[in-house]
């Protein structure tokens, strides 16, 4: 375990794969229309992922638009939708100037930047400050077949742990969880044993959505050492994640959370947007996710369960050895690309203009914006660059859907003044010392390119369905070899290839 541990507008009132297409009538023609230098005015069209449920008031883009010198159209597609979205607009050329790419793992995406849709950037990073300050280890992460298509979203490199309710511990008498044994008696108590007091059966333990990376899933196979995606042996044999005893362990736990009734039965068809709100409004206590999402549930908690305490526990190991302790880490620390389509940005003056945009969307006042807004109105600031929103209401309307599209999301001396959100950071930080990294995630295989999407498909339905009771562990194993004999036997000698290849150089 230990060697794998590793020390990453205008507003469009609704987004269609349409609004995309317009975009591709319109888009890049101001941006392209001319020679440029650093101090002209850019005219940017952004292929963008929402993560909230609309988009921003222009506030805080005109305020962007100003500090870079620039007039930017935002389309946005809803996160709930990227995929089909993205893949559509990569299909029929419906792009923009910069596009936001942040499934790295799809086959239409990866092909996309392989083909040479995209601007190769790395040659021009050493000409602007804050790009040139990008990591080789991201660059690496973040390239495919050794060259980058893009500007990395830079990210934290393992965000997640476990959210509790304090105060239904406390009444319970329960300490925080060490062990997925103690997480389970947690689960149940916070099930059957009424942790809000109202005489009611109307609390489970878990919460979780439709999501086996981001939800509680992938974060409870850390616990139970199943690797990231790929494992590679000493002798550079790889073996993906799902053909491993910790990921059957981990769909075993969640299957019986699911069987005994200790997690939403639901929870297969649940979005994020609605698994917090549940927790928020008090029908569970406990939730796996990124540990900075303890200061919004919180907040979200505000009028409807206004008692609640909140801990966080990023330690948690099936064993209750501190050895065994590690935490996935998402994509290495990549968030996705910024990526600069050659039909949209026509050449490389246009190329060089845009990432001066994305060089000062790096600068501190630009993270300030994007994720505090304005100061005086959305948020005040103390002497030690604390910062406290002060209408929160504003704040989720202006400022929040601009949280994503941060090119880099910490290491800015402006902080939240949170005392929760500053304990989730200390804890991703203390994360990244436990942080396992996908060995395959920079490797290249053309099958995994062309057919990995739908062959993960297989394992992700078939693992929901061991989890709901529909197969066993026998169906489970069928569908193991549907993927190997549909694929997934080329996938892993290609990266294994791939891999040899790598430790040569």
């Amino acid at each position: 375990m230990k060697k794998e541990r590793q020390i990453a507008m205008k507003r469009l009132a609704a987004v269609m794969v349409s609004s995309a297409i317009a975009l591709t009538a319109c888009g890049g023609q101001g941006a392209s229309s001319g020679e440029y230098d650093a101090n002209s005015k850019a005219t940017i069209t952004w292929l963008n992922i929402l993560h909230t449920a609309s988009p921003p008031t222009d506030t805080i883009l005109n305020k962007l638009e100003e500090k870079t010198n620039s007039d930017i159209t935002f389309s946005w597609i809803p996160d709930a939708s990227k995929e089909e979205r993205i893949n559509t607009a990569l299909a029929s050329d419906s792009l923009a100037d910069i596009v936001t790419l942040t499934m790295l793992d799809n086959s239409s995406v990866r092909n996309s930047l392989k083909s040479g849709l995209f601007w190769e950037v790395e040659p021009y990073l050493k000409d602007y400050p804050n790009l040139a300050k990008i990591s080789p280890d991201t660059i690496k992460s973040a390239s495919i077949g050794g060259k980058l298509y893009g500007i990395p979203f830079q990210k934290d490199l393992a965000r997640n742990g476990v959210t509790l309710r304090k105060d239904w511990l406390d009444k319970l008498g329960l300490e925080v969880p060490k062990t997925t044994d103690e997480l389970m008696e947690v689960a149940r108590a916070f099930t059957e044993d009424d942790p809000d007091g109202n005489g009611q059966d109307d609390t489970t333990g878990f919460v979780d959505r439709n999501d086996l990376v981001y939800g509680a899933f992938k974060t409870l196979g850390s616990y139970f050492g199943t690797p990231n995606n790929w494992q590679v042996s000493a002798d550079g044999k790889m073996t993906p994640e799902f053909m491993t005893d910790g990921y059957l362990k981990t769909m075993n736990y969640m299957k019986q959370l699911y069987d005994k009734g200790y997690m939403n039965k639901d929870f297969a068809v649940t979005a994020k947007t609605d698994q917090q709100q549940k927790f928020a409004q008090g029908k569970a206590g406990i939730y796996v996710g990124a540990l900075f999402d303890s200061k919004n549930l919180l907040n979200m908690s505000k009028g409807v369960q206004d008692n609640m305490q909140l801990v966080m526990a990023n330690d948690i190991t099936s064993t209750g050895k501190e050895s065994d302790r590690a935490i996935w880490a998402a994509n290495n620390g990549i968030g996705g690309l910024l990526a600069f389509p050659r039909t949209e940005v026509k050449d490389e003056a246009q190329l060089k203009r845009i990432l001066q945009f994305v060089n000062d969307l790096l600068d501190e006042d630009s993270y300030a914006l994007m994720t505090y807004g304005i100061e005086g109105t959305h948020y005040k600031l103390d002497d030690k660059d604390a910062a406290t929103i002060i209408n929160t209401d504003l704040w989720q309307q202006e400022v929040q859907p601009f949280a994503a599209s941060r090119p880099k999301e910490s290491g800015f001396k402006i902080h939240d003044a949170d005392p929760l959100k500053q304990q989730a950071d200390k804890m991703i930080a203390d994360n990244a010392n436990y942080a396992v990294l996908n060995p395959a995630y920079s490797l290249d295989s053309e099958t995994y390119n062309t057919q990995g999407s739908e062959l993960q498909k297989i394992i992700t339905d078939a693992t929901y369905k061991y989890i709901l009771g529909e197969i066993d562990e026998a169906g489970f194993k069928e569908a193991l070899e549907t993927w190997k004999s549909s694929g997934g036997n080329s996938i892993i000698a290609e990266y294994e290839a791939a891999y040899k290849q790598a430790q040569s150089q």
